[in-house]
C-alpha cells in the first residue's frame, strides 16, 4: 500500500486547467482498483491519494498517467507502509504478516 501526497509546484490557475482530466484519471484508477482514497490538501497545495498497488513499479506506471505528472503540474512523495492495525471497516487493508 502507498501513499503518495502531491504538492502543486505551478499556480492554481494552471492546476485547474488540468482538474477535468484528472478526475476521469482519478475514476479509472478507482475502477481499476488501484486507488481508495484521494482528496486535496488543506489549504489547497496539493492532494493525497491512498493506493492499494502493491508493486512501487507498476505505481510509477501508473502515477505516470496522471495529468498533473505529465504537465509537471506537481511534485510526488511516496511513502510505502503495511497496514497492521484498522478499524474494523478497514480491516480488509491489514496485512496477515505478523512482523508488527
Amino acid at each position: 500500500m502507498f501513499i503518495i501526497s502531491l504538492a502543486y509546484r505551478v499556480p492554481l490557475s494552471e492546476v485547474d486547467r488540468f482538474i477535468p482530466e484528472h478526475i476521469d484519471y482519478l475514476n479509472e484508477q478507482y475502477q481499476q482498483g488501484h486507488f481508495i482514497l484521494s482528496g486535496r490538501k488543506e489549504p489547497r497545495t496539493g492532494g493525497v491519494i491512498i493506493s492499494t498497488i502493491e508493486d512501487r513499479q507498476k505505481l510509477n506506471n501508473v502515477l505516470a498517467q496522471d495529468p498533473f505528472y505529465r504537465e509537471g503540474l506537481a511534485s510526488y512523495d511516496i511513502t510505502e507502509m503495511v497496514p497492521t492495525k484498522s478499524s474494523e471497516q478497514l480491516a480488509f487493508l491489514v496485512s496477515n504478516t505478523t512482523d508488527n
